[in-house]
């Protein structure tokens, strides 16, 4: 496993360099890959963000400036915040097996790379990234907003509970270099779409209550998404949802992807509920108040299969 100096050393020999973000990407990724990908450009490297067909537009204002050109080929690539090789896009693929340095803070981290730094203390691998970077050079405003972005969102904007001190440092570091993270904020956690706001009230109006309230299940089903005419940007974070309820441990978001196919999210309390475990236990991971996997089978199936491992977690 590399040091944080040694991440920095091997990022300072790379050029013509590519940044993978995963599917489904979300502020975290989104602004790792955008703040390093800064930070190698401020160094005179050729550097690009591997283009995501999954990118909202949320997060697009900080992912576009970085995109890869049509044709361009990589002498290095660089995973940021991907946990599996499974959670790498499709049309990035071809790069599964070439990466050639992997950073990430997800305890089910699969050092999947030539080389690999994971730190799972931190609450957003923006940390790590900021770590990195401060090693190459001065983090920049350019440098500091997507890196901001990164750890805000993957904190709840410093409310989840894996916001440590640690986090505040590096967000006040970020926030001295004159960023607009007011801005930031707002659109992140504090704007809502009127569509977005249609999907909450029919999620909460069909929510079910299990464990004598302590669990709490939302779905998304695809005809939902049809009838309110939402896109991906709408649905950002809706696993946050269910995790505002008050008596809720351990909050179920159920999200069809494809006809059949569920995405679950699980946000917990940590001493109640191991999210990481529970997940697993369905070929997923994450951390441990906050994880995710996906099953193709019926919306009763796939309902009843978490509850049973979050039954089973919860019983270790």
């Amino acid at each position: 496993m590399l040091t944080i100096p040694e991440a920095a050393a091997l990022l300072r020999s790379y050029d013509n360099v590519l940044i993978l973000t995963h599917v489904r990407p979300d502020g975290d990724t989104v602004g790792c890959a955008a703040g390093l990908c800064a930070a190698l450009r401020a160094l005179g490297k050729t550097a690009y963000l591997s283009p995501n067909p999954e990118i909202t537009s949320l997060t697009a204002p900080y992912f576009q400036p970085y995109a890869a050109p049509d044709g361009f080929a990589p002498d290095r690539v660089v995973s940021v915040d991907i946990a599996t090789p499974a959670l790498i896009p499709d049309n990035a693929q071809r790069y599964a097996d070439r990466i050639d340095l992997a950073l990430d803070h997800h305890p089910s981290f699969e050092h999947f790379g030539k080389h690999n730094l994971v730190r799972p203390t931190s609450a957003a691998c923006g940390e790590l990234l900021y770590d990195i970077i401060a090693c190459l050079g001065p983090v920049t405003p350019e440098i500091a907003l997507p890196l901001y972005v990164a750890v805000a969102t993957d904190t709840g904007c410093f409310a989840y509970n894996n916001t440590t001190a640690r986090t505040h440092a590096v967000a006040a570091a970020l926030m001295n270099t004159g960023i607009d993270f007011l801005t930031v904020n707002k659109r992140f956690f504090r704007t809502k779409t009127r569509k977005r706001l249609a999907l909450e009230a029919a999620m909460l109006s069909a929510i079910e209550y299990h464990d004598e309230g302590r669990i709490a299940v939302l779905a998304v089903p695809l005809d939902l998404i049809e009838r309110i005419g939402a896109d991906d940007s709408d649905t950002d974070d809706l696993a946050a949802l269910g995790g505002s309820i008050e008596g809720v441990d351990c909050a179920v978001t159920m999200r069809e992807r494809k006809p059949g196919v569920w995405r679950i999210s699980l946000r917990t309390n940590p001493q109640a509920v191991n999210a990481t475990r529970a997940c697993s236990l369905l070929g997923g991971g994450g951390h441990a108040a906050a994880g995710g996997c996906t099953v193709e089978t019926t919306f009763e199936d796939a309902k009843l299969r978490i509850l049973a491992a979050i039954a089973q977690t919860a019983s270790e």
